[in-house]
């Protein structure tokens, strides 16, 4: 019998909160990791850059507020509790007009802006 060299939690991570301790828009953070894949909470407000992620779905699910997400083909629209997978490879932008509070789920090591690189680029694997 193999034993988790990770510590087990019994409190749970209540999303809404971590978000609003991330004090920039479109720094994604880490609340929790299961397998390979990371979900993480952020802000957002405006327009973000058109990026695709070639290798990864990414998975976006609404807080609070009213995400945008637009696509090649045109936008989808998401208010709280709703959720959206964009699939990999396609070209997508984020948006919210004021803020938004989102979870994200994606596997561990994607960037939020894909191979475009540029400012927005935040770090990877910073928990909150």
């Amino acid at each position: 019998m193999s034993q988790s060299s990770a510590p087990i939690s019994q409190a749970p991570v209540n999303l809404l909160h971590k978000a609003t301790l991330i004090d920039q828009p479109w720094s994604p953070r880490v609340v929790a990791q299961m397998n390979q894949y990371q979900f993480k909470v952020v802000r957002i407000e405006g327009e973000f850059i058109w990026h695709e992620h070639p290798e990864t779905d990414e998975a976006f699910l609404v807080l609070e507020g009213i995400l945008r997400i637009d696509l090649p083909e045109g936008c989808v629209l998401l208010g709280p509790g709703e959720l959206y997978v964009v699939p990999r490879g396609v070209r997508h932008r984020t948006a919210a007009e004021g803020q938004a509070k989102l979870m994200m789920i994606e596997p561990q090591g994607i960037l939020n802006t894909g191979h475009e690189g540029g400012e927005r680029t935040a770090p990877n694997d910073v928990w909150i």
